[in-house]
């Protein structure tokens, strides 16, 4: 008596009953489509079988003959009777005049989605595809099978259907006007070369073009093979405005970008192929390209279910600026690989010099300590510290082992870079560049430590023999030593901070030199009204050339310094366990404590202890600054880690194969080594 009826699909109950959709019902139409969507939408755990269920639904509308009419009548019911313009103009495309502001409009309406007017083709797409999750199985079928399905039931805008192809004129209007809005912009006017200057600007071009097509088929009441001649001529237009976009785009590796250049471009470029697949709708004399017409299915399905996202907007419109950063730190980052016996050793030379500062850093750091001051101003006087000994390291060319991550990784994922080449990157060659990055890495941290344990230690005792007492003792050591401590402390976690400053640093250094790029801050140094009456030129020059090449470095320094000096400053303040723990100060700290301790007082199994704990901190430094850059780095570039199951097989063999490779180069390289080199 109770029991639940089994709900039967529509679309079967139609079949069933022999009855047909009419055109004018949109209402029955569109409760047609949302049962024939239903049938073919994969349950969550069935979406690797959604090729399976699309390919028996497909053979299910072509085996019912009334099942297609009905299929198709539907569809033509909401195309007609609804208003396409908002689809076409807004649906998968950016309207805000500036990223901050499409920000917060996502962030609202996550809260308040915003009304739909029922009459709105987009009202009526969200009825369908309802479900946040049906851009992916959309997706996963693909735009091929989807161009094959429209066509298999036959669905075509022609010269018969004024309705539609007048509300693709009126779109084709708006994104014009905003297309040649944004033409104008300063970001793209400045980098406009001179053969498209007006008045050839081709995003004032397309506007006139488009302009005389609405004419002719509003006003003038003739149909597409009027304007057959005019859109061709938009259409030769409309590539050159993405021959531009795409031109600036590849000249920002060389004078930088910003994000209201990319967010410009960004928007230029969904604007331009919306139009194209526009004109493409107003021309048609029989059908429309259906390529394009699945792509702009897709891309609205997934912009309709992710139109709140903020990760979405903030992934599509920041890419560039961000793989302009990381392009900028692989550039540096190439530095840090070492191949030859002879760049390998060069690599331990350049990190012993990097050693010695740092233990004039953390003695300093410790005498700075004796000072009576208030919490903040020993947490500048410390970040000031560090930041003189992180700059000084740059400026003489020495090494530091935990700054190279932040910059190998961006290096390391140029190797699978999809925007540099179309050829598949050879994976054995990336396996070996993985292992040039492992032994860089060991070599450099074997040239800090080799000075930092011994050369603090000297320091101290030519502090001591100086001053007469030593620099920390009894208690103080004490604690330096328990500091360091794996498991008695929290040094390991604190290690993991110093890993995602150093992560930060380098995203700064690569933004700041990005913006020196784009901005051409040297050129306007050297111009500057009061710099050019108060020094000699030929200063200023020095001055400007020294910053283009310099700022970034000098940003990520002082940063990382100020990151690390302040850290446990505002632990201190707040009251909670935050600090930073950097395998060469955490080293230097070690060997001071261990002299003030003094070696009759040392247990000794502790001290392994200690410095067991200070190869921890070095390991935690390296894999969260590099798992951080690697991962900025692999987004920007729009690389898919997935699509590359077979690397890290290939690394194991190689490892297995060639395990010391990974620790010191070879004395004679192997050809593979030499031809990825070259």
């Amino acid at each position: 008596m109770f029991r639940k009826r089994k709900k039967v699909n529509l679309v079967k109950e139609l079949l069933q009953q022999d009855r047909s959709i009419s055109i004018r019902d949109r209402s029955a139409a569109l409760d047609y489509l949302v049962a024939f969507v239903d049938m073919m939408r994969p349950r969550l755990s069935e979406f690797e079988n959604v090729q399976k269920k699309f390919a028996e639904t497909i053979q299910f509308v072509h085996q019912y003959p009334s099942v297609l009419n009905n299929l198709r009548t539907a569809i033509m019911a909401q195309l007609i009777n609804s208003n396409l313009v908002p689809m076409f103009t807004e649906s998968g495309i950016t309207i805000s005049r500036g990223a901050g502001r499409e920000l917060f409009a996502r962030l609202k309406h996550k809260f308040l989605p915003a009304a739909r007017d029922p009459n709105d083709f987009l009202y009526l797409l969200n009825r369908i595809f309802f479900k946040q999750t049906d851009y992916e199985w959309v997706e996963k079928i693909g735009r091929d099978k989807w161009m094959r399905f429209f066509d298999g039931i036959g669905l075509s805008f022609s010269g018969s259907d004024p309705v539609i192809i007048k509300q693709a004129v009126l779109s084709l209007q708006i994104l014009s006007a905003r297309v040649a809005q944004l033409g104008w912009e300063k970001e793209i006017t400045h980098n406009t070369p001179e053969q498209w200057q007006p008045p050839n600007n081709p995003f004032a071009v397309q506007q006139h073009l488009v302009y005389q097509i609405k004419e002719r088929i509003l006003r003038e009441h003739q149909g597409p093979e009027s304007i057959q001649d005019l859109a061709r001529q938009l259409s030769g237009v409309l590539a050159e405005c993405e021959e531009l976009v795409q031109l600036i785009r590849d000249e920002t590796e060389e004078k930088g970008t910003s994000l209201s250049q990319t967010f410009t471009l960004f928007q230029l470029e969904q604007k331009l192929n919306r139009m194209t697949l526009l004109l493409d709708i107003a021309e048609a004399e029989e059908k429309i390209n259906l390529t394009r017409f699945a792509q702009m299915f897709i891309t609205v399905v997934r912009y309709e279910n992710r139109k709140n996202s903020i990760r979405e907007f903030l992934s599509q419109t920041t890419g560039y600026l961000a793989y302009q950063i990381a392009e900028h730190k692989g550039k540096k980052g190439s530095k840090y690989i070492t191949a030859s016996p002879l760049e390998y050793f060069q690599m331990i030379g350049s990190a012993m010099w990097g050693g010695l500062i740092i233990c004039f850093v953390a003695i300093f750091k410790n005498l700075l300590g004796m000072l009576h001051m208030a919490p903040f101003w020993h947490g500048f006087v410390y970040s000031v510290n560090y930041s003189l000994g992180f700059v000084a390291i740059e400026e003489t060319g020495a090494t530091l082992a935990t700054k190279q991550p932040a910059f190998t990784a961006s290096a390391v994922a140029s190797s699978l870079d999809a925007r540099k080449t179309d050829d598949p990157p050879n994976l054995y060659n990336l396996a070996v560049t993985v292992s040039k990055v492992s032994r860089s890495q060991i070599a450099s941290f074997i040239g800090n430590l080799i000075v930092v344990f011994p050369g603090t230690y000297l320091l101290a005792w030519l502090y001591d023999l100086a001053i007469g007492h030593p620099l920390v003792q009894g208690e103080k050591a004490a604690h330096l030593l328990q500091d360091q401590h794996p498991w008695q402390s929290l040094s390991l976690l604190y290690a993991c901070n110093t890993g995602f400053f150093l992560f930060l640093s380098g995203i700064i250094a690569g933004y700041v030199e990005n913006k020196i790029n784009y901005g051409r801050i040297d050129k306007r140094l050297t111009e500057h009204p009061v710099l050019r009456v108060s020094l000699p030129p030929s200063r200023l020059q020095k001055l400007a050339a020294y910053l283009n090449s310099h700022g970034g470095s000098l940003a990520g320094n002082i940063s990382l310094g100020f990151f690390l000096g302040m850290a446990g400053i505002v632990g201190k303040i707040f009251g909670i366990p935050f600090d930073i723990r950097h395998i060469t100060i955490s080293a230097a700290n070690t060997s001071l404590g261990a002299y003030g301790v003094g070696w009759e007082h040392m247990n000794y199994r502790y001290l392994a202890n200690v410095v067991m704990g200070v190869l921890g901190i070095g390991f935690l430094n390296f894999l969260v600054s590099f798992s951080l850059a690697f991962f900025v780095a692999v987004r920007s570039r729009d690389i898919h880690l997935k699509d590359y199951p077979g690397f890290l097989k290939i690394l194991w063999k190689y490892f297995r194969s060639h395990p010391l490779d990974f620790i010191r180069p070879r004395k004679r390289r192997s050809e593979t080594e030499k031809t990825e080199t070259a």
